[in-house]
């Protein structure tokens, strides 16, 4: 038996217009009350994905469409978030997969899809954004369907339906040459090639997938009821990851409508729902029959690659900026975060007040680092560093990425130069519009800090994206940051006239006037060791009026750095100290004295 339900996950690399997308369908199926206003990106409603026009965290809407009600879950783009997509994938019976007519399928995509096929989901083909110049939905289109064949698609998989049109200006059509006026195209699609929520008889079992958090009634479970009816006020088992079960009552039982959620009295498989008055769970748990409990297999999620330090802030700014600064605080904060963010994983370490956090890449722990300093955090995090592992010969290995980089043409030379460098390997060179399209493999130390290196060699104009593929042998030492750091000697306002003095020194982070203490490092060195500077030192004055001398300082503006820039930068005797209102480096041990003589020892 079928429901009148279809599931529906959305896949998209990063701007490619998914979040838009969804946009418009919420629109055109009119679920706003007339009174209601809402601006675009909907569904991000995080600050921290409206800036970056990314999605991290997946969510969940549904839409009323002919009679048959459509949920759609908005999976990120990004293959550091895979934690989230491996988790949501698990709700859908279909996929709706969104690439650019002009960039075709990207890395991201091919990573999320992947994860898709496997799964046995059925795709639907959206090639948007036709109405740019350069489009090419054609040439997108045979792309993706050797893109499918490549991973292994199934004989009903590769017969996909493609649809053609733009989400910005909210239309859709089966032909890109024939523009409509509207998305009905699509719902068309979704209804009569996206199979039906089966419905299970028997007991019931669900999958929590996802969790949500109310000040009123607590955790909420929130998933897709596999078998059976769920029934408000029912006694139930929660089977855990260790094998043990525990006896909950259902206290509410919620279903997505439109933007929001509506209380019901019981929800049959095939729906996704939320589960209130349930306590203890963690994601990937099984709700399921008190006397009878069957689990259901638990979500697999793929093991992290890096790991980097955190610990407390105890620079001599501390506490100036942030309202949580306790190591308690930190502890807590972190482990908090494991409950949600599955990709995650936090160890204790032998100090109290220092962490090590594993997580997917530079991107996944740069927005936990960027989502605490915003909730007034301040902390102190280490260069990241890579995870080896050891094959089941004894050899060291590291995880390989695929990156893939878009560039103009007078460029590209200078762009593989500097992945070559770091032990990268081109695979494929070719043209496209008019930027040269190269993939590489590369290990991933070799990514930390290229995405400077290269944007500053080609003006800013390389577009670079990569994906984690495999654990390979290790490649052989890959060299660092060439130059070295200024140090500041002295605390306090750095003046104008010593820092333009300094200019022929280096490049500084500072600028005049800006508050730095001893041990910080405020520039970088045109030379491989480290400088220490004293940049407080004002002008000697005398009474003394000599014309032309006084020469006014002319003074570079200083380098400013994005929080993954800036842990891409630092080296392994530095900090970078996080605070709401900063972004600092400094040197571990502050004092000058004492980084000698540990150079010393190290010697």
């Amino acid at each position: 038996m079928a429901n009148n339900i279809r599931n529906i996950a959305i896949i998209a690399h990063v701007d490619h217009g998914k979040t838009t997308l969804v946009d418009k369908i919420i629109h055109a199926s009119k679920i706003f009350d007339a009174h209601q206003h809402f601006d675009d990106l909907i569904l991000d409603d995080n600050p921290l994905e409206r800036e970056r026009g990314i999605t991290i965290v997946s969510k969940n809407v549904s839409v009323r469409y002919n009679g048959t009600k459509i949920n759609i879950i908005d999976t990120p783009g990004h293959a550091d978030f895979g934690g989230e997509v491996e988790r949501v994938l698990k709700l859908a019976d279909g996929v709706l997969l969104l690439v650019d007519a002009f960039e075709g399928a990207m890395p991201q995509t091919r990573f999320v899809l992947g994860k898709a096929i496997a799964l046995g989901l059925k795709p639907i083909v959206v090639v948007n954004k036709v109405d740019k110049e350069n489009c090419r939905p054609d040439e997108v289109h045979e792309q993706v369907f050797d893109l499918m064949f490549n991973l292994g698609a199934s004989e009903d998989q590769l017969d996909f339906v493609t649809l053609y049109g733009s989400s910005k200006q909210g239309w859709m059509s089966t032909d890109w040459k024939v523009k409509t006026d509207n998305l009905i195209p699509l719902l068309d699609a979704v209804i009569s090639s996206i199979p039906p929520a089966p419905t299970l008889d028997g007991t019931p079992q669900m999958q929590i997938t996802s969790l949500d958090y109310s000040s009123f009634v607590g955790r909420i479970a929130i998933g897709r009821v596999h078998r059976g009816t769920l029934k408000e006020g029912s006694n139930m088992s929660l089977m855990k990851a260790d094998g043990s079960i525990k006896k909950v009552k259902i206290r509410e039982l919620h279903v997505f409508e439109g933007l929001g959620r509506v209380k019901v009295d019981s929800v049959s498989s095939g729906e996704i729902c939320a589960v209130s008055g349930i306590e203890g769970f963690d994601i990937g748990d099984t709700l399921a029959d008190a006397d009878n409990p069957e689990q259901l297999e638990r979500i697999s999620i793929d093991e992290p690659t890096m790991n980097m330090l955190f610990t407390i802030n105890n620079s001599p700014f501390f506490g100036k900026e942030g309202k949580f600064v306790t190591s308690r605080h930190l502890r807590d904060r972190l482990f908090k975060e494991t409950e949600k963010n599955l990709a995650l994983r936090v160890e204790a370490t032998d100090k109290e007040d220092t962490f090590l956090v594993f997580g997917r890449g530079i991107l996944h722990l740069s927005v936990l680092i960027e989502t605490m300093r915003r909730e007034g955090y301040e902390l102190q995090v280490g260069q990241p560093q890579v995870l080896f592992k050891e094959d089941d010969h004894g050899k060291r290995t590291e995880p390989i990425e695929l990156l893939v980089v878009d560039v103009p043409e007078e460029s590209a030379g200078k762009v593989i130069e500097l992945v070559s460098m770091r032990k990268g390997e081109m695979t494929i060179m070719e043209p496209k519009g008019d930027l040269q399209h190269l993939e590489f493999t590369i290990p991933s130390r070799g990514l930390i800090g290229l995405r400077n290196n290269v944007l500053t060699a080609t003006g800013g104009e390389a577009i670079m994206n990569h994906r984690f593929v495999d654990y390979e042998e290790h490649k052989g030492p890959i060299p660092g940051r060439i130059a070295g750091s200024l140090i500041s000697l002295e605390t306090g306002a750095g003046t104008a006239y010593t820092i333009d003095k300094l200019q022929d020194r280096g490049s500084f982070f500072v600028d005049p006037g800006e508050e730095v203490y001893g041990g910080q490092v405020i520039g970088e060195h045109t030379r491989p060791n480290d400088l220490t500077v004293n940049i407080q030192k004002g002008k000697k004055l005398t009474n003394m009026r000599a014309s032309g001398t006084d020469d006014n300082a002319k003074i570079t503006p200083k380098r400013q750095f994005s929080l993954e820039e800036a842990m891409e930068y630092i080296q392994k005797d530095e900090y970078l100290e996080v605070t709401p209102k900063s972004i600092r480096m400094r040197k571990i041990l502050l004092d000058e004295n004492e980084r000698l003589r540990y150079a010393k020892q190290a010697d």
